[in-house]
């Protein structure tokens, strides 16, 4: 079990100790629990190179107490925004089961996110149309606890209630199936990645592929792909993908 704490003075994070190159990671979560507007608890991996970065998040957007949270996904590839999607979570709901599958097993084609083993969002290789796609640069977990309540809640329009504070969140069993990356390899090889049980010839079937649509019909409060507001010159080019 490890605890980050929240006031107003501070907030605070962790990171893992190893880097990982492809692999499935398991956490479980306790998001802050009831008012916890302001706040946003991050999971994600993540490698910055220089002004770059490769990363591939979970942030989790707090709300009034009884509200849901909001889950705000990214997938940034060389510095650049390549997807983002909002979907809620209900705030009565306070442990759940991530798991992050940078996958590349099917020609390094995918990048799945899911809450409590269901999927809510699949991210396709498409660099054949010029979209950049995480795959050659190994990466730390990392998760924070931190204010950001000009934009986190409602758009800003709700702040941080510091007599709330401190605020925690919570993580316990981690699971790390993944290639872990040390002075200069990895630690799978290509015996073990020819294994069709394992998560790197894993995409989704389709009872996962309707899980997904049912998620995304009933959950999904943004997705960037439609926000022509956002983009008057037209969408960006991965919305295009098939």
């Amino acid at each position: 079990m490890l605890t980050l704490s929240l006031d107003k003075a501070s907030g605070s994070g962790f990171e893992s100790k190893n880097e990982y190159l492809f692999g499935n990671i398991d956490m479980q979560l306790k998001l802050v629990p009831g008012n916890s507007t302001g706040t946003v608890t991050a999971y994600y991996v993540i490698k910055i190179t220089g002004t770059t970065w490769d990363e591939v998040d979970f942030e989790f957007l707090g709300n009034l107490s009884g509200d849901p949270y909001i889950l705000h996904t990214n997938v940034f590839r060389k510095k650049k925004k390549a997807t983002e999607n909002n979907n809620s979570i209900s705030g009565l709901i306070q442990l759940l089961i991530f798991t992050l599958i940078p996958s590349f097993g099917i020609l390094s084609a995918l990048c799945i996110f899911s809450v409590d083993g269901t999927p809510i969002k699949e991210f396709k290789n498409s660099e054949s149309i010029g979209v950049p796609f995480p795959k050659s640069q190994p990466m730390r977990i990392h998760s924070s606890l931190w204010n950001a309540d000009d934009w986190a809640t409602r758009g800003g329009l709700v702040k941080t209630e510091w007599t709330q504070a401190p605020f925690t969140a919570s993580y316990r069993n981690f699971k790390a199936d993944a290639c872990v990356w040390s002075n200069g390899a990895s630690s799978c090889s290509s015996n073990s990645l020819s294994n069709p049980s394992t998560w790197f010839s894993q995409e989704l079937d389709s009872t996962s592929q309707q899980r997904l649509k049912w998620a995304q019909s009933n959950n999904m409060i943004y997705n960037y792909c439609t926000d022509s507001r956002r983009f008057p010159q037209g969408i960006p080019t991965e919305c295009n993908a098939s």
